[in-house]
Order: C-alpha cells, then structure tokens, then sequence
C-alpha cells in the first residue's frame, strides 16, 4: 500500500476530515474520480424544470425505495425515480458511492463520493428523497437464512468477476464482496425494518451490493423488483420478486403459447432476427456482438475445411456470465458440462464438432472456454473445430450448416430452434421445455439424447424420426411464437437504455416521458416497475 493509501486510510477514521478537505478544495462542486454523475452534474436544472409541474403533487401511488451502488446506476435510478414521482409515487433512492465493484477504496476518497454525490443529489430532493447508506446504522446481525443468502451472493460475484465458477472462498475479491455485501443487507436491514417501502427496485439483483438489497427485502417479505438491459434499444427487462437475469417467461408463454404469428409479428421477428446477425446497430440496438460479416453457409464451411459429415455446433456462454450463474440442472456447472460433453463427442468422429466461443470473450479476463476444453482434450480430433472468440467467423454462419445445436443457456439456442435445427439444452435456459428443444434431467437422460440424436444424423434405421431429426413445422412454428414472446413482449418500452443514457435522455427528456404522448408508451412499464402487475 502506497504512503498516499496509508495516509488516506488513517484521516478516513476520523471524524470530519473528508468534510474538512471537501469544503475547502472542492468548492467548484468537482470531484477528481472515476466515481462521477455527469448526467446528473450537466442536466440538474433540465430535470428541475422538466418536474416543476409536479410540484408538491399529492402522493397517489406507492411507497418505491430505488437502490443503485455504481455511478452509472446511481444516475439511471434517479431519473426512474423522477419520473415515479412525476407519476404520484412517494419516491426514495438509496445508495452506496462506490466507482468500482472489484477495487478496495480507502475510507477518505469513500466519504468524498459520498460528499460529491450529496451534493448533487440534494437538488433533486423536491421530488426524490436520498438516503445515503454510508450514513445507515447496520443492523446488529443477519438471521441466518439471509446470511446464507448473502454468501450465495458473495460467490456468483467472485465467479461474475473472476470469470470462473471454482471459487474457494479464499480468494481477495470474494473477502472484498463478502464484506460490502454483509455491510449492505446489514444497512438495508436496519432500513427495510424502520421504513417497510412498498416495493424495493433494484438494477439486476443477482449480484453484488443490488443482490444484498434484493435478498433483504425478500427476506423481510416486500415486493422487490429487478430490472436490466440486453441488446435492445428502448426496451428493459422487469422481474417482479424475482431474478430478471434468468429471464422467466411463464407467464407470459401461458397467455401466448396457442398464438400463431401474424404477417406483421413475423415480418418484425424476420427483421428483428436479421439485425443481430449485423454489425451496425441501428435504431434497435445499443450493442451486438458478432465482430464479422456474414459470407454463407458454404463459405465458412470451405474456410474451415469442413467436410459432409454432419455438423454439431456447440455456442458457449461466457464463463461467469450473470445469464449462467445458478443456471444448473444436472451438471454441477457449465464447466462440467463442457469437458463432459467435449469428451464424449471426441468418440464421435463420424460426426464434425463446431465449438464457437462466444465474441464477449474478447473483453473477459478469467480462463477461456478453450482452456476448459483443453484441460480434458490437450490435443484435439481432427473431427472438432475450435473457433475463438477473436476469429472473424459470424455465429450466424455457423448455425446455416449445423445439423444438431448443443447449449448451456445461450439464446442462439432459441434462434436455431426457429431455424428447424435441433437444440439439446443443458442449462436453465429461459426457453427450456418450451415444446421445441430437447432436453433432460440428468446426465444419463442427457448422453442417452445424444446417442440417439446423433444415431439421426448417421441415417441410422428410423432416421427422420429420432429426437436428431430437423423439427416439424409445427415445432418451428412454436418456437418462433417463443421468440416473439422473448423478442418483442418480453423486453418492455423504456426510454433510455444504460449504456447511452445521455443521448436517450436528450431525444427522450423527462417532460416527454410525463407528457400524453410519451405516457402512451412507457407509462405501463414504469408502472409496472412500482410494483403494478405487468398484463401479458
């Protein structure tokens, strides 16, 4: 630890130093730090503004506590609740000033956060009210089935950053997110307890500080909800008391499994579809991840040397990845699931094995899926094809020639499902026992899926009856139903996306957003946000 550290550890002990330093060299407001509100620094009196027809309107709605614990999330919160408010709801936003999820921070730089954020959050007090949880007596302890709830949490944040799923309990980030996730149920406790919110909202909810909060408030039996943000532009997923990241659609499957798609919702999927395969954003996407044009099926198969032996595709998720942690069904993790598969398809060579790590790999720090492969395969068959996550291959190319798909969670599982390809599922994925997939419920129903999927594929005797066989129209049918569901119902209208909050505040200001025109769009979602049920 650095002088500068040591120095900085002892003046955050004690009392009023951060104040004194805040006072005298931050008179400007300005706080040199990744931690920064700069939405909320630049568009202050906009939102003023924006609200003042609001003023002292009578509060009609519920009780909403907001929690956010990183500066992005803090900013996105705020304006969520600003709106509320706008809506008649009794609105209140706690928070943790924290810049870094995975990063020690001294006590004095915490406390100038805090400063820094007090004294831009206050201005909006008229219509949010703060509660800075730096400031929250923890309570004496956690019962002992939320103190498991947190350790749970404390391991999904050692595996999301670590990007691995072995953790040990030893390692410094699960004793850094030990103690702030203790630290925060400890302060939501105490809260929850004396103020009993309505309904507490929280970003994901599955991990860190926002999973703390999460598990409190269902610990103490009040309506939580999460809510994140995938590709899709102007839209978010909500989870009422319960997890968004795992994506649970049933209720939403039980009103529209019987449906058969219109021209216009099939037009929107076909569109819908064909985007993600792009690499340009366009108006429907705040991001995508393939990183190569597509060429055609015939192309990539030429490039790859791939022969006319059936083709098995395998697309991974990324180890550590949120939409796979607690995912499990049979295997004890993706991990084991992928060495186990990888061995038993390496008999196989009458058939040819794709495996496409997923492009997000590029940017991750813990081992590769290809580790994992290599540490039960050295050396791989000549019948199995790695492709890397950095390779200039489209995934979309891969599934044009795939015979059989195999996945843990990945969504390309529901898009070869509405392309006719068989998909055997090993994870929880959200599409799972939809009616068009295949899968099981314990390692020998799994492999015993396999034989006989990949016995299809040989043209054994009864070929084009086995489970290997393309699906049937009717099945195709179902799963495009599914995707609409997924694509286009499931996500709700909401006008700014996390990762461009400035641009979406600027073509969608909060006085459009309260305004009959804009109410008309996303007034359900923010409702349903509050606690309403959401009308599938």
């Amino acid at each position: 630890m650095s002088a500068m550290s040591l120095l900085k550890t002892a003046l955050g002990a004690l009392p009023f130093t951060a104040e004194l330093d805040w006072a005298q060299l931050h008179k400007d407001g300005k706080l040199n730090s990744r931690f920064r509100l700069a939405v909320l620094e630049t568009q202050t009196p906009r939102l003023l503004e924006d609200m003042a027809p609001y003023a002292g309107i009578p509060f009609t709605g519920r009780k909403v506590f907001f929690f956010a614990s990183w500066h992005y999330w803090i900013v996105h919160t705020a304006l969520c609740g600003l709106v509320l408010r706008g809506l008649g709801h009794n609105v209140t936003l706690g928070y943790l000033p924290y810049s870094d999820y995975d990063q020690p921070v001294n006590r004095f730089d915490l406390r100038l956060q805090d400063l820094y954020a007090r004294n831009i959050l206050k201005k909006l007090q008229p219509y949010l009210k703060t509660v800075p949880f730096l400031d929250l007596k923890p309570a004496p302890g956690l019962p002992e089935a939320l103190s498991r709830a947190v350790e749970r949490v404390t391991a999904f944040d050692t595996q999301y950053t670590l990007q691995r799923e072995d953790v040990t309990g030893d390692e410094s980030i699960y004793r850094l997110r030990e103690k702030r996730n203790r630290a925060a149920g400890l302060r939501a406790l105490t809260y929850f307890q004396r103020e009993r919110p309505d309904v507490v909202v929280v970003p994901n909810g599955m991990i860190q500080e926002y999973a703390a909060v999460y598990e409190t408030a269902r610990f103490l039996g009040i309506p939580a909800v999460t809510y994140e943000f995938g590709e899709h532009n102007q839209r978010t997923w909500l989870g009422q008391d319960r997890l968004v990241i795992h994506h649970i659609t049933d209720e939403l499957w039980a009103a529209r499994k019987d449906r058969k798609l219109d021209v216009e919702q099939r037009k929107w999927l076909e569109n819908f579809l064909a985007g993600r395969q792009g690499l340009t954003t366009g108006e429907n996407f705040a991001h995508l991840w393939q990183k190569a044009s597509r060429e055609g099926g015939a192309k990539v198969r030429a490039t790859l040397g791939l022969d006319e032996r059936p083709i098995v595709l395998l697309p991974t998720n990324v180890l550590g990845d949120s939409a796979t942690l607690g995912l499990t069904v049979f295997s004890k993790s993706m991990t084991e699931w992928l060495q186990r598969v990888i061995r038993f398809l390496a008999d196989r060579p009458e058939v040819q094995v794709v495996v496409r790590i997923h492009p997000a790999e590029t940017w991750t720090v813990g081992p590769s899926v290809a580790e994992i492969i290599h540490q039960v395969l050295p050396e791989l068959p000549s019948h199995i094809c790695l492709i890397g996550s950095k390779e200039k291959v489209n995934t979309y190319d891969l599934m044009e020639i795939a015979d059989l798909a195999l996945v843990y969670t990945t969504t390309a599982g529901l898009e070869m499902a509405a392309c006719g390809i068989p998909v055997v599922v090993s994870g929880k994925a959200h599409y799972r026992k939809k009616g068009f997939t295949l899968e099981a419920d314990t390692w020998d129903e799994y492999f015993s899926i396999l034989d006989r999927a990949l016995a299809d594929l040989r043209g054994s005797p009864g070929s084009g009856t086995g489970p290997g066989h393309r699906l049937t129209a009717e099945q195709i049918e179902r799963a495009w139903n599914y995707a609409y569901c997924f694509f286009a119902e499931y996500p709700r209208p909401f006008p700014w996306h996390l990762e461009k909050i400035m641009p979406d505040l600027e073509q969608r200001p909060i006085s459009y957003i309260l305004s009959p025109e804009g109410r008309a769009t996303y007034e359900a979602t923010f409702q349903e946000m509050a606690g309403a049920p959401i009308a599938w």
